[in-house]
């Protein structure tokens, strides 16, 4: 189906555009609007006709601006790329609406029933397949949105207006309308786009918990009970199982201690508990049935005759009475849970609930009697829907992950056995004889620490954080806690040495090993990592406390990395070893006898493992889905998709559908790896040769890039609480990834989504990769992402930024070999796919780059003077100011930028 017609979403984009400008000249002045429309004009100019417009009368209009007035282009040009994007988001909701209803798209529940009942499977495979699912989108807060939450008001406050339009005819009179938007963009214009202070964790935990409870705790639980209908599966357990690193992360993240783990603790449950309360405090409003006009169940007249509520107004009424109780136990779960008294207590004291399973019981009592002698008008209502809730995010909504770099536990471990007098450098030891010596440790009931011992700060901070997860798991039940990612995993002691540490705050006991409620997961997240994954794992696999608690919960859980293994090796070189990894973990988990539980680490740019998530879970080799995946949902990427509970409820589907197709498939996905699996292997090697020949053989490429990217000024943005670098170290090794891909983004390369495909392309059977893009998903889905990362690149601007770099024969050097190889890898995607220009057969994505690029484009232009201005020496604020709005707005345009 093609998409639909531009019509409405121009009309859109104008209305919106149109107020903004109204805005603009009535707050920032006529000259401001003149400039700014005078250069809107000249960039649409030239995008709708670059043969007869050049960029020249763009650059001279950039040029003629004072600070003030380059400022306020800046952010006058951000403003609207949120704007227009808000139209985007709608005209994409229409889009997917118009097919889902055709059942065309087979990432809707729809499409993808049809598609298995193509394939000879029933509802009750899916069923099957769901009932034993485990689909964990995990929230983060890697430093790659630069909105703040009040812009993300704003735009939500505008996509509500304008949905509201579409449900009603009152909301959509052009008075009514107008002046709604037309308030929203005065508030936007009036705030301010960039931070002027650092973001510290409390913050990130704040945001994280907005969208659960704004949208998750709606859009989940919503879900799950549609599922549950289209598969007459009313008993079906909860499959999505939100995540959340953010508070358990501490890699490379000094802020992150055990105050602040607890505090995320405490701000989920708060957050959830004060939805459930809510709740149960509305429909304490409405089930007002009498029992003197209708029956009830005994044990819903046992639950209200128990309630503490002696109210004479809501005496005979047992509805109340009961929900009464109930509100009265959460409020007094509150301040056991949170350690704050709820907002709202309740009149009369009760006894704290032991557990969410508790509260989910005494609620099936009202919602069973409603249904006993009322039918199932009361089997799909609110208290239905909250009894879903309950089930879904329980009391601490939101499972956290811990995570830490394998190298601070080998401190810690050492310093305990130091400290102890077992072991007196153990970090001299080999690989074998510290597997010896930790399995010996792991048997035995003693503890290694001591009150009375010293130790280094970091192992006192670590050994705190762990504390406060086993009191979390305590208070909130395994739900809460599940995983401990290990970072630079490259030996099966990383591991072992997890399930020690968890042994000194009694999580891990060598009596019972698999009742551990921690399961320690690597993360392979270099090149060599990846290559070595199999005999790490397969170690690992050998031990007896990693196997028994792997056993015990029926998944080894393995983490793999997208972002550094990316900046390792090149996009097509990644791609290939995390395919390869991921058989080889599978082979190693079924020899062990258990699952294989995939965490793909990734990010919202193609470098760091982005595009369709429904595409990616589909290029997955065949087996290593089998019901369960976890996926990072990092920075910018959770308001695109999580931004809004429709928004976030297709995405969920999205992500449901791969599993069940991806699980449910024909078993082709191993022919396809032996019939080009060696030609895929080759063509990795080529690209993997062409870009660290670029990126870590060159003479000066650092400073090329360094110079010929914002990465300096990035560093300024304050959209995390972590540092850009591991190191001081300005060695692209040491740079975290995602500042590397942020910065080939803004400055239009895209380099890390690309570089590398064209070289290992040259002199390959073009008919055999044709043939590959097409039936191949794993194959397809890797062009795919790369044609459209490709198609957001503009050599010509990054031309512009090349120019910024002092020597300039470095910088024709570097530059001329970005733009040979980005002509030999668009040839080659042109060639593969057959196309005479990239997103030919992609309509709808190629209409809404090009829709907001020329927005983008005046951006980046403005952006190279500042930086040219403040790296002459200009020290002005209205300098840095306007680079962060420039960085804000190309962002916002561009999208999945990091």
């Amino acid at each position: 189906m093609p998409p639909p017609s531009d019509d409405r979403l121009r009309e859109e984009v104008r209305l919106l555009g149109s107020l903004l400008g109204d805005v603009i000249r009535d707050e920032g002045g006529p000259d401001l609007f003149d400039r700014i429309e005078a250069v809107r004009q000249a960039s649409v100019a030239y995008h709708r006709d670059p043969d007869i417009h050049d960029t020249r009368s763009l650059e001279a209009l950039l040029a003629e601006l004072s600070l003030d007035q380059a400022v306020g282009l800046a952010h006058g040009f951000a403003t609207f790329s949120l704007l227009a994007n808000v139209a985007e988001d709608r005209a994409s909701k229409r889009y997917a609406r118009a097919l889902s209803a055709e059942g065309a798209r087979a990432d809707t529940p729809e499409g993808a029933l049809a598609r298995l009942a193509g394939i000879g499977r029933t509802p009750e495979d899916a069923r099957d397949v769901l009932a034993g699912a485990l689909i964990s989108p995990v929230l983060t807060a890697h430093p790659s949105e630069v909105r703040r939450k009040s812009v993300l008001d704003r735009i939500t406050a505008v996509s509500d207006l304008l949905d509201a339009c579409d449900q009603d005819d009152l909301a959509c009179a052009p008075d009514t309308l107008t002046r709604g938007l037309r308030r929203q963009t005065v508030i936007l214009w009036a705030t301010r786009l960039v931070r002027t202070t650092g973001l510290v964790v409390q913050d990130e935990i704040d945001t994280v918990v907005s969208f659960l409870e704004r949208v998750f705790l709606l859009a989940a639980p919503a879900q799950l009970a549609d599922w549950r209908r289209r598969l007459n599966a009313p008993d079906l357990p909860p499959f999505i199982h939100i995540g959340s690193w953010v508070g358990g992360d501490r890699d490379g993240n000094p802020n992150v201690d055990a105050t602040v783990l607890e505090a995320a603790f405490r701000t989920q449950a708060r957050a959830v508990l004060r939805f459930y309360m809510d709740e149960v405090n509305v429909l304490g409003t409405e089930l007002s049935l009498s029992d003197s006009l209708v029956g009830i169940s005994d044990d819903l007249r046992a639950l209200s005759e128990a309630s503490g509520d002696i109210s004479p107004h809501r005496a005979g009424e047992p509805y109340r009475r009961a929900l009464s109780e109930i509100y009265a136990r959460l409020s007094a779960t509150h301040p056991v849970l949170t350690g704050l008294a709820a907002a709202r207590p309740a009149p009369f004291a009760a006894e704290p609930y032991s557990g969410p399973e508790a509260f989910r019981t005494d609620l099936r009592v009202l919602r069973d009697s409603l249904i006993a002698h009322h039918g199932d008008v009361f089997a799909d209502d609110r208290l239905t829907h909250l009894i879903t809730a309950a089930e879904v995010f329980g009391f601490h909504m939101a499972t956290m992950d811990l995570r830490q770099n394998a190298d601070v536990h080998e401190r810690v471990v050492a310093d305990l056995f130091r400290a102890a007098g077992v072991c007196p450098d153990y970090l001299a030891l080999d690989e074998e004889a510290r597997m010896a010596l930790l399995a010996s440790e792991l048997e035995s009931e003693r503890p290694l620490f001591s009150p009375y011992a010293e130790y280094s700060a970091e192992t006192l901070k670590e050994r705190a954080i762990l504390e406060v997860a086993a009191g979390a798991l305590a208070r909130f039940g395994p739900r809460a806690l599940r995983t401990h990612v290990v970072s630079k995993t490259d030996a099966a002691s990383d591991l072992l040495e997890v399930y020690l540490l968890l042994k000194e705050v009694g999580l891990y006991r060598p009596s019972d090993p698999g009742a551990c409620p921690i399961q320690a997961a690597p993360l392979f997240e270099t090149i060599d990592d990846l290559r070595a994954s199999r005999a790490t794992l397969a170690r690992l696999m050998r031990e007896p406390s990693a196997l028994a608690v792997a056993r015990a919960r029926g998944v080894q859980e393995v983490m793999i990395g997208y972002s550094d293994s990316n900046k390792d090796g090149s996009y097509l070189t990644s791609t290939w070893e995390l395919h390869e990894a991921s058989r080889a973990l599978l082979d190693v988990t079924r020899e062990a006898g258990v699952r294989l539980q995939l965490f793909h680490g990734r990010g919202g740019a193609v470098g760091r493992g982005g595009g369709s998530s429904f595409a990616g879970v589909l290029a997955q080799p065949q087996g290593t889905v089998d019901g369960r995946i976890r996926i990072t949902e990092q920075g910018e990427v959770i308001a695109n998709k999580y931004g809004a509970p429709d928004v976030a409820r297709r995405n969920l589907d999205a992500l449901t559908c791969g599993v069940l197709l991806a699980s449910l498939r024909p078993a082709q996905g191993e022919t396809f790896t032996a019939r080009h699996g060696a030609t895929v292997a080759a063509l990795s090697t080529a690209s993997m040769a062409a870009y660290r020949a670029l990126v870590y053989e060159t003479d000066g490429f650092v400073d090329y890039f360094r110079a010929a990217t914002p990465i300096a000024e990035i560093a300024e943005l304050k959209i995390g609480s972590r540092p850009a670098s591991r190191s001081s170290s300005t060695a692209i090794e040491d740079l975290r990834a995602i500042p590397w891909v942020f910065s080939w983004s803004l400055s239009r390369v895209m380099l890390p989504g690309w570089y590398g495909f064209g070289s290992a392309i040259q002199g390959a059977d073009m008919a055999e990769l044709r043939t590959m893009a097409a039936d191949w998903p794993f194959f397809r889905t890797l062009v795919q992402n790369m044609e459209m990362i490709m198609a957001k690149a503009d050599m010509t601007i990054a031309r512009r930024y090349a120019d910024l770099v002092p020597d300039t024969a470095l910088a024709d050097r570097i530059y001329g070999a970005l733009i040979s190889e980005w002509e030999r890898t668009r040839d080659a995607v042109l060639a593969i796919t057959g196309q005479d220009e990239l997103l030919a057969d992609q309509p709808e994505l190629d209409r809404l780059i090009r829709l907001r690029l020329p927005y983008v484009e005046p951006l980046n232009h403005l952006q190279v003077e500042l930086i040219r201005r403040r790296r002459a020496g200009d020290t002005d604020p209205r300098v840095r100011e306007g680079i962060l709005l420039t960085i804000n707005g190309v962002a916002a345009g561009l999208r999945n930028s990091g």
